[in-house]
């Protein structure tokens, strides 16, 4: 597992909680919010709410296009309606409370998991019924949505920004060990922008670790 190295904007308080300030709060001169990413677990209540924690709903497939990917007309209705039972079985074994940055969870994301498994039939078509149009960074976010204490959002901008290599199957390990190092130090940074930022503790951590990567990356040259 190559270690994740974590970059300076993260120590920067002053940047970071403006960048998380103006993701979530920036307006269009309409009213609405401006990065429409901000509406992403929000929308519908979240996809971990209890009712629907445990399938794929049509708030899932919208709430991934605030993050600019979709899945094909055909790829939406095999996640709708779920055919061969996959979704429900591998999210019911995943619960709703498992945080990346506990050590318990490791069984879940790691090759053989169900986080592992979800992600490898959401992605890779190792396995058949792969939903059409989705792919590694659709996949993830749609976990990322279904679970988001505990898979990370992982897209170009954050791939780039931490120098990861280009096929990268250990992000989520890497993620963990850095949230759990110097006895938490980065999950209490990670809380502490939230909180300096008044974003709402319903954001999570993780969410706060992708936002600023995200919006840091979208400003370099």
């Amino acid at each position: 597992m190559e270690e994740l190295r974590i970059p300076e904007i993260y120590w920067d308080d002053e940047k970071a909680v403006r960048l998380l300030v103006e993701y979530f709060t920036r307006r269009r001169m309409s009213g609405d919010l401006f990065y429409s990413g901000a509406h992403f677990e929000r929308l519908g209540g979240g996809g971990d709410t209890e009712h629907g924690a445990n399938r794929f709903d049509s708030a899932d497939l919208v709430a991934v296009t605030m993050l600019s990917v979709s899945v094909a007309p055909h790829g939406a209705m095999t996640l709708l309606t779920d055919p061969e039972g996959h979704w429900s079985r591998l999210l019911s074994r995943i619960p709703r409370d498992a945080r990346l940055e506990d050590p318990g969870s490791d069984a879940l994301m790691e090759k053989g998991g169900p986080a592992w498994e979800l992600w490898e039939r959401l992605a890779s078509g190792t396995y058949p019924g792969k939903p059409d149009g989705s792919g590694p960074v659709v996949a993830g976010k749609l976990l990322a949505r279904k679970r988001p204490h505990l898979v990370p959002i992982y897209d170009i901008r954050v791939k780039q920004l931490f120098r990861r290599p280009k096929v990268d199957h250990s992000f989520w390990a890497a993620l963990a060990a850095a949230l759990r190092a110097d006895g938490g130090a980065l999950h209490a940074r990670l809380v502490r922008l939230r909180d300096e930022a008044g974003i709402g503790e319903d954001i999570g951590v993780l969410r706060v670790f992708d936002v600023i990567a995200w919006m840091h990356q979208g400003r370099q040259p």
